[in-house]
């Protein structure tokens, strides 16, 4: 009998559970007022950016490449560039998906997995150095 595995995707409940995901990530960002510096460097609607991102996690997360298909490699740090991400922008982007994966997806051991890469990623997405008085 072979092993069989299965991708994170998968495991934490396919498409449903990621939109599920982003959904409460940006109406967290949208509403929360500890997340204000990271909300004001998005646009006013943030339905694209919504879009975009669940079509990103569902690969990232071992789904299909709908982000690939349809808009090439991410790039995302050259994408992301025309906005100054500091570290509290940073860290108010980190603190929406945490809680919004805390409240979307159940298994605490599947969220710790996540987490690390898209720590990481958050990490590495920042190109501004904060300016201190």
């Amino acid at each position: 009998m072979a092993d069989e595995t299965i991708t994170l995707y998968e495991a934490i409940g396919g498409e449903r559970t990621v939109r599920a995901l982003t959904r409460r990530f940006y109406e967290l960002m949208d509403t929360l007022p500890e997340a204000s510096n990271c909300r004001a460097i998005h646009p006013p609607d943030l339905s694209g950016s919504e879009n975009k991102f669940t079509e990103y996690l569902i690969g990232y997360l071992g789904g299909p490449p709908i982000y690939v298909e349809k808009h090439g490699h991410p790039m995302l740090r050259r994408r992301h560039f025309v906005a100054p991400i500091g570290a509290t922008e940073r860290d108010e982007w980190l603190l929406c998906f945490r809680r919004a994966m805390n409240e979307t997806i159940e298994n605490p051991k599947l969220r710790e997995i996540i987490w690390t890469p898209i720590e990481r990623l958050a990490f590495h997405m920042q190109n501004h150095e904060e300016q201190r008085p």
